[in-house]
């Protein structure tokens, strides 16, 4: 449930909300913007505390879950239901300042030249599987914003920041989702952890990348990201198309786990179309939003279980497919996943061939999407 505050409420009010909560037993959070405060609550609700609530001074209404005693038949399998923090009180929390828009906005029409092939640079995505320490990644990002600049005439560095990680099955799915991990699932500190990075490598000089895996994280953190991946488990959903036709970014779109290549490029078109889809207003209400399409996606090949797929003639093949439906002869290479065979040693041969085929003149190459840290190799989650 939520209790929302009068404009002008007083602290004291608030707290006094806060108090009559923690005396019913109920969990709560509060949020606070420009525009009032919130109280966001769990736990088992009466109609006593409703209405008691609802008389206390400031409280402009009490949004209950349901009528106390009512038939379920809803959020049956459903352990707890926590507030999210609303988009726009995370983005006056830590706001994308004039320098860092600019930033932002000149890395993207960059990146969208290297597509259209108005600039021969080559776009190298490269950073971490997955962000899981702050600190670690800034510091990976300070060495990488040099090694940007010092090769800013033939490549176009853009650092890898991906925050959430989609699984076969389960297992930990990233810094927004758990940035404790341990379970915890703190995810309104997640995002703010999260933004707090994209802001500082920002600062940095050095444009982000991530990937984006619903239809709500991109109102966090899109105005800060300077291109975006579509992964392979989710090339093929509409939802992530329709999401992928409105933003403001470049996107890729990754061949599919087995390594079929025609759902990417159904991807590609899809998303240069207008569509509309269920999301939510930086204000946090639920909305529909419709797009006007994006131009500038491209297919990135991955590999997949049926094998590689940067060779000169697999890549050959697919700037064929992208002709033949209509599209932009254009494709970035994956270094990593089924195209190293699962081991990050072999980046470099990948990369090298991949460079190879550009010099031999193949313009339909527009990048790598490479996984790189700061100490090789993987580290598993251990029990704390």
């Amino acid at each position: 449930m939520f209790v929302v505050m009068r404009a002008g409420s007083s602290r004291e009010e608030l707290e006094a909300v806060c108090a009559r909560a923690d005396a019913a037993g109920l969990a709560h959070e509060v949020y606070a913007g420009a525009a009032g405060a919130a109280v966001g609550m769990t736990g088992v609700l009466s109609r006593e505390v409703a209405a008691q609530l609802d008389m206390l001074p400031g409280v402009e209404r009490v949004f209950a879950d349901g009528e106390p005693g009512a038939i379920q038949t809803s959020n049956l399998r459903i352990a707890s239901i926590r507030p999210l923090v609303a988009p726009a009180i995370l983005l006056e929390q830590l706001p994308l300042p004039p320098e860092g828009a600019l930033a932002v906005s000149q890395a993207r029409a960059e990146i969208g030249r290297i597509l259209d092939g108005q600039d021969d640079r080559l776009l190298v995505v490269v950073g971490p599987c997955s962000i899981h320490d702050p600190a670690a990644a800034l510091d990976y990002g300070t060495r990488l914003a040099q090694l940007a600049r010092d090769h800013a005439r033939d490549l176009r560095i853009v650092m890898r920041v991906y925050f959430e990680k989609p699984r076969t099955t389960v297992g930990w799915k990233g810094l927004v989702n758990d940035p404790h991990l341990d379970g915890s699932f703190a995810v309104n500190q997640g995002l703010h952890l999260a933004r707090r990075l994209l802001l500082d490598l920002i600062a940095l000089g050095l444009p982000a990348g991530l990937e984006f895996l619903d239809p709500i994280s991109p109102q966090f953190f899109a105005d800060a990201v300077a291109w975006s991946a579509i992964g392979a488990r989710t090339t093929e959903s509409q939802v992530h198309r329709n999401l992928a036709s409105g933003l403001s970014m470049p996107v890729g779109f990754k061949n599919g786990t087995g390594g079929g290549v025609q759902m990417a490029v159904d991807a590609v078109r899809a998303a240069t179309f207008p569509h509309s889809f269920l999301s939510v207003t930086e204000q946090g209400l639920a909305a529909i939003v419709t797009t006007r399409g994006n131009p500038d996606c491209h297919v990135i090949l991955r590999g997949g279980r049926s094998g590689p797929n940067y060779d000169t003639a697999s890549v050959e093949r697919v700037l064929t497919t992208l002709r033949d439906a209509g599209l932009p002869p254009r494709v970035m290479i994956d270094t990593s996943h089924g195209n190293s065979d699962k081991d990050y040693r072999r980046q470099p041969l990948v990369a090298r061939d991949v460079a190879s085929q550009v010099a031999g003149g193949n313009r339909g190459i527009i990048g790598l999407l490479m996984e790189s840290f700061i100490v090789e190799g993987r580290q598993d989650l251990v029990d704390k």
